[in-house]
Order: C-alpha cells, then sequence, then structure tokens
C-alpha cells in the first residue's frame, strides 16, 4: 500500500493523469463480443458549430454515466460519436468570412472533440464519422440509388421559396416575415423539379409501430409522431362543374375533389376554397387582374401547414361556381391563402358552422353560415364560435333533409353511400404525411448521383463510380449554387450514351445525413459494404439521447431509413431505437434594458446582481459596474444572443470537467429543464473537495480490508452497533443508488453520493475504540462510494481508486464489478422508534429488532424523554406502530 500523502484537490492534474492513461490504454475501444450481452447507447451526433454548450454537456454526460455503470455491470457497451457535418451554417460561415465550408467544418470538428475528450467521455473514437466525408456519404448516394431502382426515390416538380435576388431556394426557416434572411429580398414560390422519397409507402407501419411498439418512447414523443403522421379516415367527394378550359374540355373532367372527416357537415357547405395554385384559381385569374395580383401575393413566404396556419386566413371569390353534390345547388369558388396545393386535392369546402378556420374565413367575408349539426342544451350562434360545434360524438344531424336525425357515424355512412351512388365520392383514408423531398439547391450537401443527358434523360451514375465527391473547396457568395460554375464537377459523359452531359448539382436534404448515422457506427470503416457485421451485432440501439426539438422529423425519417434498409435486406430490424430520452434543456436567467436607440441590449448573469422581493422573489436587476437598472426577463434557454450562455470550456478550465459532470447530473432529472445556478456549481465543486479531503484523512483507515478469506456476514455480527449502523445506511444508499442508474434518474443518484460522504465523515473511524472494525467499515463504504459516483465523476474517482489501493483488489475502476448490496448489512439488530408523548415528537427509543409489542411498551415508560415530558403522571395508554413509533398517552 502506497502511505504517501495525496496533496490538495488540483482537478487539472487529476483530470489529465487520467485522461492519458485512459488513451494510453485505448480504453474505450469496444469490439463485438457474442459471449457478453450488449448495449448500444448513442446521443444524437452534433452539428460542429464550433464549441459546445452546455446542452451538450449535459445530453453526453447522461450517456457516458450510462455507458460506465453498464460496463462495470458487465454489458459490452457501445458509446460513439460523430459529426452532423453537412449545411446551412456552413455556407452562413463562408459568405461570412470567405472560407471554404470544409476548411471550417473541419477546423471546428477539431475543436470540439478536444472538448470532449476533456469531458473524460467514454467514446470509442475509433468509431467516428463526420457525414461531410465521401467515405460516409458514398452510401447515401448508393442507397439512394437502390431505392430509385425499387421505385421508392422518384423525381418531380416541388414548390420551393425562391429568393430572386441570391438565385437560390431558402429553406422554410430562412423566410423571414417573407423575406429572403440575408438579402431581404420578398420570397417567391416557384415550382421545380426535385427528388421524393416514398416514405407514405410506409405510413401504416410507421404510424402502426409507434402506437404500440415502442413502450420505452416518451408518450410525448410518440403523440407527436402519430399527429405528424395524421391518419384520416373520412369521404373524398367532388362538386361537379362545367368550367372549362381554353380548349373547351372541362377542368380536371369538370370534379372538384376534396377530402373531409365530416362528411356529416355536407348539407353545410356554403363555399370552396382551393389554392393558389389550383388550376381553377388559375383559369379564374387569367381573367381576373385582381385576382392575379392575390395569387401572386401568396406565392410570397413559406410553404408549410405551420407557416400557413399563424397568417391570417385571407381570400378572394373567383366568380366561379360548382354543383353542391347531392343538392345541385350552386356552390361560389374562393382562392384562400390557407389552402395548400401538395395537400390532398388542393381544395376544402368550407363549413363555417361546424369549423372554427371556415367560420372566421366566413365572418370575415360575410359568406352564409348554416347550421346541420346540434348538440342538446347548447345554442347555435353565429356570432361567436364555440367549441362543441364541432363535437362529431355529441352532435346529431339537422336541416338536412333525409340525414336528419343521425348521429355522426350513421349520417357518414349514409352521405358516403348517397355519393358512391351518384359516382361521386367514396370512403378513403388519408394521411398528413408528404412525401419526403430530399433536393436542395445548395453546394454543401451530399451530391444526388443522377446525370442529366439530353439523349438518355437523369441517367444513375454507376455504382462503381461512387461516390460521386464533392468539390471540398467550393466558396458560396449569395448568387446561387457554385456547383454550377464548377466545369470540373459539372461536364461529364453519359454513362449510358458517352455524349456530353452534366452532373446533378442538387445535394441532399442534411436529414438523409442523420437517418442511419447510428448504422454506420457499427461498421463505420468497411469500404465494401453500408453496413455489415456490426450492425447485425449492435442494432437496434437500446437508448437514444437527444433534445425534444428532433421529435418529429429526425426520428421519423431514421424509423423510415431503417425500414427501407430492412426491405433491401441490410438489416434485420424494424424499429432502430428501443428506448428514447429526451433530456431537458439548460436554461439561465436573462437580463435586458433598451438602449438610447430603441434596440434591445443584453447582460451577463455575472455581471448584474439581482433585486429581491420581501418573498425573495426576483423583481429587477442593477448592473455590478454602475448601479444602473436592468430588466429581469426570467429564465430561458442559454442563447449566445441573450448573453446567459455559460462556455463548457471556462467552466472545466475553473473547475474541471468532474465539477460540471457533477452540477448538470445533479441540478435536475436528465428529462426535465436544468436551471443555471452558480451556486450549484460551487457547492459541486465543494463536495469534491471533501470527498479529496477525507480520502487523505483517511488513507490509514482505508488501507485496512477485510481479511482474505472472511466471511463478511460472519465478522461483521460480531461488530460494534454503529459500525453496523454505518453499513446499514451505506447499503441503503447503495441500493436506492443502484435502482436510480437503473431508471436513469442520476440526480438522486448523485444525492445518494452526498449522503454517503455525510456518513461517512459522521463515523468516527480516527477515535473508535475498534480499530480494526472501523478501518473495514471505512475501507468497505469509501469503495462503494467510488464506484457509485464514478460514472458521474470518472477523473477524480479513478485518481482515488488508483492511489487508495482499490485497484490492487478489485482492478481498474473502468472494468470493476458494481458493489452488490449485503443483505446482512440491512437486517438490524435494533431499531430506532420515535417516542410522543400525548402526540408531540419527543425523541427516540432503541429496542431490539426482535421486540415485540410488550417490550416497547417497556422501553418507552423506562427512557429518560419520558420521564422528562410526562412530569410525573402515569401512562394511561401505549401506542405502538411497528417499525415507527410508539406514543404513550397520559
Amino acid at each position: 500500500m502506497n502511505t504517501r500523502q495525496l496533496p490538495a484537490y488540483d482537478h487539472r492534474q487529476v483530470e489529465a493523469d487520467a485522461q492519458a492513461l485512459w488513451q494510453s490504454r485505448d480504453a474505450y475501444r469496444v469490439t463485438e463480443d457474442t459471449s457478453r450481452k450488449k448495449f448500444y447507447a448513442c446521443s444524437m451526433l452534433p452539428y460542429p458549430s464550433g464549441k459546445l454548450h452546455m446542452g451538450h454537456v449535459r445530453n453526453y454526460t447522461i450517456n457516458d454515466m450510462l455507458t460506465r455503470y453498464l460496463r462495470m455491470s458487465g454489458y459490452n457497451v457501445l458509446m460513439p460519436m460523430g459529426w452532423d457535418a453537412f449545411g446551412l451554417p456552413a455556407e452562413n460561415a463562408a459568405l461570412k468570412n470567405g472560407v471554404p465550408p470544409a476548411q471550417w467544418t473541419y477546423d471546428n470538428i477539431a475543436y470540439m472533440k478536444k472538448q470532449m475528450q476533456a469531458m473524460g467521455l467514454a467514446i470509442d473514437w475509433s468509431r467516428e464519422i463526420a457525414t461531410c466525408d465521401p467515405s460516409y456519404y458514398k452510401w447515401n448516394q448508393w442507397l439512394f440509388l437502390k431505392m430509385l431502382e425499387k421505385g421508392i426515390a422518384y423525381r418531380k416538380t416541388q414548390v420551393v421559396n425562391w429568393d430572386p435576388v441570391d438565385q437560390t431556394v431558402l429553406a422554410n426557416e430562412q423566410v423571414i416575415d417573407g423575406r429572403g434572411w440575408r438579402t431581404g429580398a420578398l420570397v417567391e414560390k416557384r415550382e421545380i423539379p426535385g427528388y421524393y422519397l416514398k416514405i407514405t409507402d410506409y405510413a401504416e407501419e410507421l404510424l402502426d409501430q409507434v402506437a404500440h411498439h415502442l413502450p420505452g418512447w416518451p408518450e410525448r414523443v410518440r403523440l407527436m409522431q402519430e399527429n405528424w403522421i395524421g391518419k384520416s379516415e373520412g369521404v373524398r367527394f367532388a362538386f361537379p362543374h362545367d368550367i372549362r378550359a381554353a380548349d373547351g374540355q372541362p377542368i380536371q373532367d369538370g370534379r372538384l375533389y376534396v377530402f373531409t372527416t365530416r362528411a356529416d357537415t355536407i348539407m353545410g357547405v356554403t363555399f370552396c376554397a382551393v389554392a393558389p395554385e389550383h388550376p381553377l384559381a388559375q383559369h379564374a385569374a387569367a381573367s381576373n387582374e385582381k385576382l392575379a395580383a392575390f395569387i401572386e401575393e401568396c406565392k410570397k413566404g413559406g410553404t408549410t401547414e405551420a407557416e400557413l396556419a399563424l397568417k391570417e386566413k385571407e381570400g378572394l371569390p373567383t366568380g366561379l361556381f360548382v354543383a353542391h353534390p347531392l343538392t345541385g345547388d350552386p356552390v361560389e369558388v374562393w382562392v384562400g391563402n390557407y389552402v395548400l396545393m401538395s395537400y390532398g386535392d388542393g381544395a376544402v369546402m368550407g363549413v363555417p358552422a361546424h369549423d372554427e378556420r371556415d367560420f372566421a374565413f366566413a365572418k370575415k367575408y360575410g359568406l352564409p353560415i348554416r347550421q346541420v349539426v346540434a348538440v342538446e342544451g347548447e345554442t347555435f350562434s353565429t356570432e361567436a364560435w364555440a367549441e362543441w360545434y364541432g363535437d362529431k360524438q355529441r352532435g346529431i344531424t339537422v336541416n338536412s333533409g333525409a340525414f336528419d336525425g343521425q348521429g355522426y357515424k350513421d349520417t357518414v355512412n349514409a352521405v358516403a353511400d348517397a355519393l358512391a351512388a351518384q359516382g361521386l365520392g367514396e370512403k378513403k383514408t388519408t394521411w398528413r404525411l408528404r412525401d419526403w423531398g430530399v433536393s436542395r439547391q445548395r453546394y454543401w450537401g451530399t451530391p444526388i448521383p443522377i446525370i442529366h443527358c439530353d439523349d438518355c434523360g437523369s441517367v444513375p451514375v454507376p455504382e462503381q463510380d461512387l461516390p460521386v465527391v464533392l468539390p471540398p473547396d467550393c466558396v458560396p457568395d449569395g448568387s446561387g449554387n457554385p456547383l454550377n460554375r464548377r466545369a470540373d464537377f459539372l461536364n461529364v459523359a453519359c454513362p449510358k450514351c458517352g455524349k456530353p452531359a452534366q452532373r446533378e448539382t442538387d445535394t441532399m436534404d442534411t436529414f438523409v445525413d442523420s437517418s442511419w448515422y447510428f448504422m454506420r457506427y457499427c461498421d463505420p470503416t468497411n469500404d465494401q459494404q453500408m453496413v455489415a457485421g456490426g450492425a447485425q451485432y449492435w442494432m437496434p440501439m437500446d437508448q437514444y439521447i437527444g433534445g425534444i426539438e428532433h421529435a418529429i422529423l429526425h426520428l421519423l425519417y431514421a424509423r423510415f431509413w431503417t425500414k427501407v434498409m430492412r426491405d433491401l435486406g441490410l438489416v434485420q430490424v424494424d424499429e432502430p431505437f428501443v428506448k428514447l430520452l429526451t433530456q431537458g434543456m439548460v436554461l439561465n436567467h436573462i437580463y435586458s434594458r433598451r438602449n438610447d436607440k430603441g434596440g434591445v441590449e443584453y447582460f451577463w448573469p455575472h455581471d448584474v446582481d439581482n433585486v429581491h422581493d420581501e418573498h425573495g422573489k426576483i423583481v429587477g436587476a442593477r448592473l455590478k459596474s454602475d448601479g444602473s437598472s436592468v430588466t429581469y426577463e426570467g429564465v430561458g434557454t442559454m442563447s449566445k444572443s441573450k448573453n446567459n450562455g455559460v462556455d463548457p470550456q471556462d467552466l472545466i478550465d475553473r473547475y474541471g470537467a468532474d465539477t460540471a459532470r457533477l452540477f448538470v447530473m445533479f441540478a435536475s432529472p436528465p428529462e426535465q429543464t436544468l436551471e443555471w445556478n452558480d451556486a450549484g456549481v460551487e457547492g459541486a465543486h465543494r463536495f469534491l473537495k471533501r470527498l479529496w479531503t477525507y480520502a487523505q484523512a483517511h488513507r490509514e483507515q482505508v488501507a485496512e480490508a477485510l481479511p482474505e478469506g472472511l466471511a463478511a456476514e460472519l465478522i461483521y455480527a460480531a461488530a460494534p452497533s454503529d459500525v453496523k449502523k454505518l453499513r446499514l445506511e451505506v447499503y441503503r444508499l447503495l441500493q436506492q443508488a443502484t435502482y436510480d442508474y437503473e431508471r436513469m434518474q442520476y440526480n438522486t443518484v448523485v444525492s445518494a453520493c452526498m449522503k454517503l460522504l455525510n456518513t461517512l465523515e459522521g463515523f468516527d473511524a480516527q477515535g473508535h475504540a475498534d480499530r480494526h472494525y472501523a478501518s473495514w467499515a471505512v475501507h468497505e463504504a469509501l469503495g462503494i462510494l467510488l464506484r457509485v459516483l464514478y460514472p458521474a465523476c470518472p477523473h477524480i474517482t479513478h485518481a482515488l481508486w488508483q492511489e487508495l489501493d482499490y485497484a490492487g483488489q478489485y482492478g481498474d475502476l473502468l472494468d470493476a464489478p458494481w458493489p452488490r448490496v449485503d443483505e446482512g448489512a440491512l437486517v438490524q439488530d435494533e431499531v430506532e422508534l420515535v417516542l410522543q408523548v400525548n402526540g408531540k415528537h419527543r425523541g427516540s427509543v432503541m429496542v431490539p429488532a426482535s421486540a415485540d409489542k410488550a417490550a416497547i411498551e417497556a422501553a418507552a415508560l423506562a427512557s429518560p424523554e419520558f420521564a422528562k415530558f410526562s412530569e410525573g403522571r402515569t401512562a394511561k395508554k401505549v401506542i405502538v406502530v411497528p417499525g415507527r413509533l410508539v406514543n404513550v398517552v397520559v
């Protein structure tokens, strides 16, 4: 045993030494091992933006704690890491700094990787991938071509946001108030060709499995996925018309189709609304300048349902009429800015009395409102929308002729039959989910492996020519996709006829990159196969960890991609992720005030002093520099723009990675938001220093382990009562911490570690009358504490484990066995009962664990506390609650 004194706790030295040792041993490299139970734990890969933020620290520490705990529990655990490296931010940086996106991206990767290594994460870096590496995106291209062969990928015209100044397509989030984020130009909607993936072919399976086969996912996320997929059962039917095009033919064969889940309200239709791109709208606009101008205005802005939902509902009449399919009455056709051409048939029936959106539209433009559903006891009003209008379970059909008096289901069936009899409609299931458009008119992404030939058309790049490598040295300048100006990339011979042709310059949506990276971790260096034996061993992933912001698209696309790979025989799993944890956001206080120019200026929390009311609530703040007032905005997500972020590197430099890890785990349960607290960080650091000091002060006691070959239960049977009490508390806390590890409640794991140290500090080992028992108990207890704390704080626990020579007994801490609960230690010789006199707490009484009611009564009456508080009165009654308390009534 090394008996030298430990120096004062120096987190820099402790963490550097531990990390150097782990790196020299390649301690986290993992291989497939069929003799051990596998566990695949993965955090969502980050975008290499330049620096880690506290959300990263929290996410990866959760993953790291899980990985280290399971490894100690005997599992073969994989924790990989990579980089979601393609995408718009790199192009924005290129515009700003004049450097190629590739250079900016790889510089950021190098820095962020260094930060991760400083955190001491148990990452197997031999499996690192970057999605901008040709060896990775080759397989994006390969699978795309396989999907093209199977008909899952196809080409069609799409409506996009077009910036006329930058000459480029904008993502929806780049359109701000109808203008391009960079140029400020009014955004136009244009129809251009692009590639789509038939995710709708998998809609039924995606819905069924998320609803019934993912019990390890949060209910909130499952519901979000279900709503996005959006299965609707209803009726598709036509409003007939005789509106003819310039060639004299009826437009769309004389039928305006709509879909509705509320066919029971068909007799309440007072108008129809069509999308601006609808053929009837275009026909009417040809002779109506006002309508044409309105349609052009509708083309400005975003194209998503979410954006249109936030817009004020506006419309214009077309002057056209269609016929009601059951009555033959004329129904006016309007163009509505809230109708999507990409949803259903690009038209909706307007039933103002029973649809909130239609009600608002009808009130705005003075359109008729006709009630056709009634609820007993409710009064219909055309002045204000009432929720009950849309309650299909309570309503009875009225003012609907032959359908009157029926409930929702019966009315829908009757209406469907009536429409079918006329050949105008039928029951149908529709989906909110739309095919996934993967074409992006951008440079920094996976090149779509297609060559366009004047004679042969769109020709797939031959498999042996993959990958189509993106030129890494382009610098976007805001004048469109630079690939269109790269002759060395653009010009190529047609693979079919050999004539001059041109490559496709669209690149793939970056959701493609993140839809299968977790599978590539399993076979990261295989240049012959997309996935191989590694994926067969590791998939499905046992635990996925990431933010709630990815709950819909990323997870949905990853599930779809997995099913396509399964159907192509590449993997054998239906779903990629068994369990999902969506960790909460990291929040901090926000302080601001308006400057002289009317703008908002934000201040760092460390630069202000809070002002509190009489209840201790923060009601304002003052700058430390000059005492001037600033506004307290409450807490919000950490953000550079609001000066309320915390740089993890500064935190690690000042306090160490273990302190940062300990605080983010202790401050809140993993799935809940975490409110930043500088005092809490300092408290975490003080706890680690206390642990270090305790270990140094008790080296002599720790050196004395229980002699080998002796059974603990026999030795400790004769131990003093305070030693037994220490062991009882230690094993109670171990039992609770193990339970909390299993359910990933790491905040209470840290709490158990703090209680363990408190228990040790409260036990007088050095002055104990029985030195051997005291030393054995401290050796045992500290060894348990170090193992329980290790997944959260691997550096300090590793150093103490080595210095105190636990490694000689249990091996390296990385693979030391998880401590087992000694059930014998939980068996108490004596129990402490609360003593009450006349129902008031007056102390406690110790009794043998086997004591019966009579013995407990006798002990209570003989106690000094009873003698003091009974004031000489005799006991009238003694009430015993076994294991808890004894109450003496006098």
